[in-house]
């Protein structure tokens, strides 16, 4: 009975006590469900709160104007650009006062001709000693000719004698000798035939004895005389013939060829001599016109070291006219030196100006040449003047190129239809190129675009929260965009879109935190800009937007919340501040300003992917 009894007390027991695990696990859960709600509810709030703090813009349709904003200088339209025509670098001794105006012959410059004086000196004396050689060569070449033709005289004489000497042994002496020879044999003959006769009759008287033997003997030896002269008689005539008249003809023949040819050398070295008399002459005639070549350049350069004013005009010096091409050009100034060819005084023959710009590559797609132009001179605020662009140039600038080398800017001329005597060349300017002008024209801000892939998007707000709107853009003014489709007037757009997906949000900060922004242009239209958050510091390459980045990370996502929203909204300080600073600024400082810009710029961008920039807002 006992085991009976306490087997239902047992039951009873572990009954309660599921009863209380039971209620237990009843009352966790509620509590769970209880902080779950309040939590949603909380973060509901929380996300009304933030969504009523995201700035917003509403829609707007009027009249939008394109424009490309750039700073330049004023210059003549025509002018006279006075240079150096000196050569080498030469000290300014006298430099006439920027802004008079002189008359034509005025003196504007006068360089130091010291030098050129000494130099002058010297070449005088070249020069007389060049005339003095000149002079001698001539005489020389005179000289020369004559003697020359002496020679030649002496020679053609000397062989016209051996021409007549051959001729007169062949034609007159060698006859005469034959003959004479003959006459000789013809006598020697006679004389031994005589001689003979005598012998014999002797001989016959002798041998009668009616002769002496002495008789005899003188007869014999007559005989033998006679035989012997006939005998060399014969043989003078033959050496006559055989030996003398070869060798004696010989000689003549060989004095004629000689002669002749004494008679080619000499008209050769005559010809030679005077060739080379009237090459000396011709060097010494060379060499003395250069001289006085030199001499005559020494006097222009003399002369180039007084530079007049060709025209009458306003004295401006180059160096004022580049001072926003060159941030390191010295003034002009006296004791400053100047090379040949440089640019000195700019003198405007007309009243008519043109404003020099210089426009960079992002915006060469949209300025055409005619497009019409405003100029605001930045000595006279509150007067515009109306112009045109009449030139861009082909090639970027070497000047900006050379001091920045991803910089790239195209000069550009406007001229200025009116002519205002209180604007004068040299001065600042904005120009303000119209590329296109709408009369009704529904735009956003740029900010307020953000691109997924190559649509263009923005954010509607709306009661359920901010709803993506894909639209159609045209072009942009570096602060307004051209909404050609998707968007109505009234509708409000979040300047602060949602972060794409894969970006990452700063430390800190909750999901769903605004993020950088992107914008992106219609195909066939200008390239829009792709723009992150802004720093809170006034930008000097942006305007200051409601997209500021304060505190974000290398994102570039900005705070949220209230704070967030309040810290966004850029100030009426804040834009005259931008502007302010943008008017002092050259292209070179905005350019620098947007490359240190690039690599935030390239991680803030939709999705992660580095953003196409554009023109700095001027």
């Amino acid at each position: 009975m006992q085991e009976a009894s306490s087997q239902p007390l047992r039951e009873r027991l572990s009954g309660r006590r599921i009863r209380r695990w039971a209620v237990a696990v009843v009352l966790v859960l509620l509590v769970v469900a209880g902080g779950l709600a309040w939590a949603r509810h909380r973060a509901g709030s929380r996300a009304e709160a933030a969504a009523a703090a995201v700035p917003t813009f509403t829609v707007r349709r009027g009249p939008l104007t394109i424009s490309v904003r750039q700073s330049g200088t004023l210059k003549a339209r025509e002018q006279e650009i006075i240079k150096s025509q000196v050569e080498g670098q030469n000290t300014i001794i006298y430099l006439i006062p920027e802004g008079t105006r002189v008359k034509a012959g005025d003196l504007l410059v006068e360089l130091d001709a010291s030098k050129l004086r000494d130099q002058r000196v010297d070449q005088q004396l070249k020069l007389e000693s060049a005339e003095a050689a000149l002079i001698g060569a001539r005489e020389n070449l005179a000289v020369t000719k004559s003697q020359g033709d002496s020679d030649i005289a002496k020679a053609e004489l000397a062989a016209n004698f051996a021409k007549e000497d051959l001729v007169k042994y062949e034609d007159g002496e060698y006859p005469a000798d034959v003959k004479k020879a003959e006459s000789q044999i013809t006598l020697a003959r006679e004389e031994l035939e005589r001689a003979t006769q005598k012998l014999e009759w002797t001989e016959k008287l002798f041998a009668e004895q009616y002769v002496a033997k002495t008789e005899l003997d003188s007869d014999r030896l007559a005989h033998q005389r006679a035989q012997l002269e006939h005998e060399l008689a014969q043989d003078a005539l033959r050496l006559l013939k055989d030996f003398t008249y070869k060798r004696q003809r010989a000689q003549l023949v060989s004095d004629v060829e000689q002669t002749q040819m004494s008679l080619e050398r000499t008209r050769r070295k005559a010809s030679a001599d005077t060739v080379q008399a009237e090459a000396d002459l011709k060097t010494r005639e060379s060499e003395h016109e250069q001289q006085k070549a030199r001499l005559a350049k020494l006097d222009e350069q003399l002369a180039k070291t007084r530079i007049v004013a060709p025209v009458a005009g306003m004295v401006i010096y180059a160096t004022s006219a580049q001072a926003n091409r060159r941030g390191n050009t010295e003034p002009l100034a006296e004791g400053q030196s100047v090379f040949e060819r440089q640019e000195l005084i700019y003198l405007p023959t007309a009243d008519a100006l043109v404003a020099e710009v210089k426009i960079h590559e992002s915006a060469l797609q949209k300025v055409k040449v005619g497009m019409p132009a405003r100029i605001s001179v930045d000595a006279l605020p509150g007067r515009t003047l109306e112009g045109k662009v009449t030139r861009i140039a082909p090639l970027p600038d070497p000047s900006s190129f050379w001091m920045n080398p991803d910089l790239k800017v195209f000069p550009a001329n406007i001229g200025i239809e009116q002519v205002t005597p209180e604007v004068r060349s040299g001065m600042t300017c904005q120009a303000e190129i119209i590329v296109a002008q709408y009369d009704e024209a529904t735009y956003v801000p740029l900010q307020a675009v953000t691109r997924r892939g190559s649509q263009a998007v923005v954010y509607v707000k709306s009661v359920k929260g901010m709803e993506a709107r894909p639209i159609e853009l045209g072009l942009d003014n570096n602060s307004m965009v051209h909404v050609l489709s998707g968007l109505d007037e009234g509708m409000e757009v979040v300047l602060a879109p949602p972060l794409a997906p894969g970006a990452r949000p700063a430390e800190g900060e909750e999901a769903g935190a605004a993020p950088a922004t992107a914008t992106s242009s219609a195909p066939g239209a200008a390239p829009a800009v792709q723009t992150s958050a802004p720093p809170a510091a006034v930008s000097a390459t942006e305007p200051p937007t409601a997209v500021a980045r304060p505190d974000g990370d290398a994102a570039g996502t900005p705070p949220q919340g209230a704070e967030g929203a309040r810290r966004q909204a850029p100030s009426a300080e804040q834009m005259a501040e931008w502007r302010k600073r943008m008017e002092s600024m050259t292209p070179e400082e905005r350019e620098k300003m947007r490359e240190r810009r690039r690599p935030r710029d390239a991680e803030g961008g939709a999705g992660g992917s580095p953003a196409p920039r554009a023109e700095p807002a001027p």
